[in-house]
């Protein structure tokens, strides 16, 4: 039966940010299509959780993002499910170095596909729902989109492209659906850890002096996505404790 409650599909939703975004629309009241590639003990882990909240109010979706078919077969699945589509959180991100020298077209085509190509596609295949939901699409970028390091130009490539498409959509999409951007800056260190010497650089560019909350970008998202933001459209918000003004 289709759901009167709003439904948001979110990608790369089973850890870290993702799952921080997930908890909280669907605390918030959303029912959530949650989508993972690799990480299936935590995704199950996740809508364990929610399910004991909501029961009937999540949908696990895997998939690697890379994969084109499978991207408008998520949103079909997530409609398929549920009924409707209110909104899009494109959060899944493909990241690692690429250093001048030794950056191969493999690794080029990979990050664009995940990080510029896949969000543009799945709102493509989203926009008819999300119109008539009159819903929004947030797409979550990163600092290194404008201010890139060095070891990383492939990665903020594909991410400036990410924010070049959040501007495209919310032209091409309005006035039925808003499209925003979020660029976070150090909220979580990498999984498998940072220099200190990066680390304390890092937190040395940042006019607040300390590391984010995936809270932050949750909390920022569920903004956008709600009516207090249903002036805002095409806008990138920094949520990086002012290190974009460093």
């Amino acid at each position: 039966m289709p759901t009167s409650r709003r439904v948001v599909l979110i990608t790369g939703a089973a850890r870290r940010i993702g799952a921080a975004i997930a908890r909280r629309l669907h605390a918030d009241g959303y029912d959530v299509a949650l989508h993972y590639r690799d990480s299936a003990a935590d995704m199950h882990g996740l809508v364990d959780d929610l399910e004991a909240g909501r029961q009937g109010s999540t949908l696990m979706l895997q998939a690697d993002l890379a994969v084109f078919d499978r991207l408008p077969e998520l949103v079909a699945r997530t409609v398929g499910h549920f009924g409707r589509v209110d909104a899009l959180v494109n959060n899944a991100s493909a990241f690692y170095p690429t250093p001048v020298g030794g950056a191969t077209p493999a690794q080029w085509e990979e990050l664009f596909a995940v990080n510029a190509r896949a969000p543009f596609f799945l709102a493509q295949a989203a926009a008819p729902h999300l119109r008539a939901a009159r819903g929004a699409i947030v797409n979550i970028a990163d600092i290194y989109a404008e201010k890139p390091r060095a070891d990383l130009a492939v990665y903020a490539a594909s991410k400036a492209a990410l924010l070049a498409v959040s501007r495209g959509l919310a032209a091409s999409l309005a006035p039925e659906v808003r499209v925003n951007a979020v660029s976070p800056g150090a909220i979580l260190w990498p999984d498998g850890g940072i220099d200190p010497h990066v680390q304390d650089r890092l937190l040395a560019q940042t006019p607040l002096g300390r590391i984010g909350d995936p809270g932050d970008i949750a909390g920022t998202v569920a903004w956008l996505l709600g009516d207090a933001a249903g002036y805002v459209t095409g806008q990138v918000i920094h949520v990086d404790g002012g290190r974009h003004t460093a």
